[in-house]
């Protein structure tokens, strides 16, 4: 790690819920909490709470140094909004398997 820099992973309770025009696309009541210093709290969500049959491959791909190498998927009008790191590093091995999105509700 970074001097300075933190990343936790937690277990949530929160309800999440992601709508995209109008059609919920995920929603869970198990989110993973991902805090990052100097980031926006993200809610990694299980995929068998995405309706990924919504989603689109994108190509895009980017790297974190702390998270690992990300791929994208894009919903109809918003292109790369949901993300996942399919071989996260070790410290937030925890988020494999889930995805997150640019803009959730927390309910």
């Amino acid at each position: 790690m970074t001097p300075g820099h933190r990343i936790t992973v937690e277990q949530g309770t929160e309800h999440v819920r992601v709508v995209h025009d109008g059609r919920v696309v995920a929603e869970s009541h198990r989110p993973l909490v991902l805090r990052e210093t100097g980031c926006p709290v993200r809610y990694y969500l299980p995929a068998e709470d995405v309706r990924t049959e919504l989603l689109t491959v994108s190509d895009t791909h980017t790297y974190c140094p702390f998270k690992g190498t990300a791929s994208y998927w894009s919903l109809p009008g918003a292109q790369d909004a949901v993300w996942a790191y399919p071989d996260p590093k070790p410290d937030v091995a925890a988020i494999r398997n889930h995805l997150c999105f640019y803009d959730t509700d927390v309910l």
